[in-house]
């Protein structure tokens, strides 16, 4: 693991499939495993959100978009593949120009994962290891490779979900003060350590051309009612069908209840009255 973590050296796995694009250099979608569809992305400002389904598994799918990256995955604040409180340094999966991966769960040796599935935050796997902090988060920190010839490339800053425990990111904040103002109507949602399955990857070496990810790809989720209450899922309010001009063919009038006659026998008396005088 020593010379994992200096050497840059990463998790190598190349399996395929569709996904919605998310990101410059890398494309990342939340696939629901139960339905075998990718979450649709609602944004809500500058932020992307999906609607997890308690008790479905899921995957990440992640595609280079053009170039070898290493892409450093956490979910709800923990690495991946070392289980380690995330940050952006850390080891990750490397992926050949255009290639493409499934990430289906929390690495467990190079043979094996436990699969990651929608859950209540008391069972997330965070939340069960003592870190419940940043549950409800998934990030992708994507590292160009070194060149031959060095290449000053700009990058963006680490946020919320690769900081240490007890750093105070404005995102992070932000985030809670929202949630204090407007509380869930229901439990949040984590993702669980589920059950064992079969994923081979083995180790290459990757050599980071910078200290910080050249992108940094976040996405929300939540339950479909947790977002609705925070506005994130804005629902139309139904609207009543617009009277027609011409409905069809002239049907029977209901017969009048007692009430409904006398009430129309006094009108006709009133009318009879009035033509009268």
């Amino acid at each position: 693991m020593k010379l994992l973590h200096l050497a840059g050296a990463a998790l190598a796995l190349a399996l395929s499939t569709d996904a919605l694009a998310h990101g410059r250099l890398a494309e990342v979608s939340v696939v629901d495993r139960n339905d075998r569809r990718p979450l649709p992305v609602y944004w809500h400002e500058g932020k992307a959100y999906v609607v997890g389904r308690p008790g479905n598994e899921y995957q990440l799918s992640v595609r280079s978009r053009g170039e070898e990256v290493l892409a450093v995955v956490s979910v709800d604040g923990v690495n991946v593949v070392t289980g380690e409180t995330a940050a952006a340094q850390q080891s990750g999966y490397v992926l050949s120009p255009g290639a493409s991966l499934d990430i289906r769960g929390w690495r467990k040796s190079l043979e094996r994962i436990a699969s990651f599935y929608f859950t209540e935050l008391p069972d997330s796997y965070a939340a069960r290891t003592g870190r419940p902090e940043n549950v409800g988060v998934i990030g992708v920190a994507v590292f160009r490779k070194k060149a031959s010839e060095p290449i000053a490339r700009p990058y963006a800053q680490p946020s919320a979900p690769f900081l240490r425990r007890g750093a105070g990111a404005a995102e992070s904040a932000a985030s809670d003060e929202l949630a204090s103002r407007s509380p869930a109507p229901e439990a949040k949602l984590g993702t669980g350590h589920g059950r064992d399955e079969s994923s081979q990857a083995r180790y290459v070496e990757f050599e980071r051309a910078s200290a910080q990810p050249a992108e940094l790809i976040t996405i929300y989720y939540d339950s479909r009612r947790n977002l609705i209450a925070r506005r994130v899922i804005r629902e139309p309010a139904p609207l009543a069908p617009l009277p027609r001009p011409f409905p069809g063919f002239v049907p029977d009038p209901l017969s009048l209840t007692p009430s409904h006659s006398s009430a129309a026998s006094k009108l006709a008396a009133k009318w009879r009255f009035r033509t009268s005088s």
